[in-house]
């Protein structure tokens, strides 16, 4: 069987399996996405594969350079694609798309061991602000209401600055006086 039945054979089965699972996305005809662990936990992760086009006698490229993985350790990446790399030489040959994503949905925790549940960014503190002294804070100019607009206001919405029970009340009976009886329609 050629390199491109192959691909096209195991695209068609991967749609099928993955038909309903939001996690995984067909990017392009030959890149797969697909993200393990629940959003915004600091554990989770989303994972590349590109085929090459020698795919499956050539193992494929995984990366997890997407913007979701900025929470994820340097470390920890290399890690992760060192591993997953290991799995697709074991598999050459042979379609591994779908072996890949199942191994690393069962080896999670493994592959994660070293992220911690919480990221601390460290801060860089430059020159500048340790010897900037603080700023004064701007006062912040009130809207200035002439007396007519401020008994306006009083005589709509009352003292307490709340609107009086019922303003938006209707009137039933001006109101079925507007409307009509039934027999003259």
């Amino acid at each position: 069987m050629a390199v491109n039945e192959q691909q096209e054979e195991e695209r068609e089965v991967l749609a099928s399996i993955f038909e309903d699972d939001t996690a995984f996305k067909q990017i392009s005809e030959t890149c797969f996405q697909y993200k393990i662990g629940e959003d915004g936990h600091p554990k989770s992760f989303l994972f590349e594969i590109i085929w090459t086009p020698e795919y499956p006698e050539k193992a494929p490229e995984i990366n997890l350079n997407a913007f979701y993985n900025n929470h994820v350790l340097a470390n920890v990446k290399v890690s992760i694609v060192d591993q997953l790399k290991e799995q697709c030489e074991i598999m050459l040959g042979d379609a591994m798309v779908f072996t890949i994503i199942d191994w690393a949905k069962e080896n999670h925790e493994q592959l994660m061991a070293e992220q911690p549940l919480q990221v601390v960014s460290p801060k860089i503190v430059t020159d500048t602000e340790k010897t900037e002294a603080p700023v004064a804070k701007v006062k912040e100019k009130k809207e200035q209401l002439s007396k007519a607009q401020k008994r306006k206001m009083a005589d709509r919405v009352g003292v307490t600055g709340e609107r009086p029970r019922g303003w938006n009340w209707v009137d039933p009976i001006k109101h079925l006086s507007q409307t009509g009886r039934a027999h003259e329609r």
